[in-house]
């Protein structure tokens, strides 16, 4: 396959265009030609929709040869070097979370920082090299704005919140949660290190985060896998609406830092 016309017209409309990484019940797209995409980290799974006359690569981050890939599983590294590799430089990442602070089920919620418990995963794209990626700032302000003024437009309640990511696959335990309570607001597996390797490609990266559960201990009944996939099938509708409202307003140019931020940070 021709890479070069495949893309030529995706290439094209690369100012205004942006990635979809999708999370659970985002997996699978009907009437889109699925492509593959090879990076020096392994091969991406990925679709191009037309949202609001873009093109718009979108990433099922969960998309494998043998079914589900799990949390721990997945190759964050591929897929963000996939989007860079393309000359993408922005991201709107979709995520299932957990609420521990009451939020309502089916609601959305931005990230606006994060606390990190996963291990093992590979976290960097600088094995051989000190890189300081700057992550005072990751989720980048321009997106976020732009997600928060969509939601208003739309009449939908957000809050600007703290992710708490953890390994998985299991849930977490009680006693986790009310730890985790203590400085983070939703949780969730499979924000970090996908974030941070934005940050590394000094991509500009948004979190829509979408509330599927009550976190362990919060309420009475225990978190369930359907009950996460029954609330991620009935706002999937909402969620696709929201981005190509997201689409037809992208701005051109990018007005943050984001491109400068591992820059005077290699020792």
């Amino acid at each position: 396959m021709d890479i070069n016309k495949q893309y030529e017209e995706y290439l094209y409309s690369m100012d205004r265009s942006f990635a979809v990484i999708g999370g659970v019940g985002l997996s699978q797209l009907a009437d889109q030609s699925q492509l593959t995409l090879d990076t020096e980290y392994g091969t991406v799974v990925a679709f191009i929709i037309k949202m609001a006359d873009n093109n718009v690569l979108f990433i099922p981050r969960h998309a494998g040869g043998r079914g589900h890939v799990p949390p721990h599983k997945i190759n964050y590294r591929a897929i963000i070097m996939a989007i860079k590799q393309l000359g993408i430089t922005r991201a709107i990442s979709v995520n299932s979370v957990g609420t521990m602070q009451g939020h309502s089920i089916g609601s959305i919620v931005i990230p606006c920082d994060f606390v990190d418990f996963t291990h093992g995963r590979p976290s960097t794209f600088f094995e051989n090299e000190t890189v300081h990626a700057d992550m005072s700032e990751p989720y980048c302000p321009q997106l976020r704005s732009l997600i928060r003024s969509i939601l208003k437009e739309k009449g939908v309640d957000t809050a600007d919140v703290i992710y708490a990511c953890t390994e998985g696959p299991r849930f977490e335990t009680k006693a986790e949660i009310r730890m985790l309570s203590n400085f983070a607001d939703v949780v969730g597996m499979t924000g970090v290190p996908e974030v941070v390797l934005a940050k590394e490609m000094q991509l500009c990266y948004a979190s829509v985060c979408l509330i599927t559960n009550m976190a362990s201990g919060i309420e009475s009944s225990r978190p369930t896998a359907t009950e996460v996939l029954d609330v991620l099938t009935s706002r999937k509708e909402f969620i696709f609406e929201l981005l190509y409202s997201i689409a037809s307003h992208m701005p051109i140019e990018r007005e943050c830092r984001c491109h400068y931020s591992i820059d005077d940070g290699t020792l």
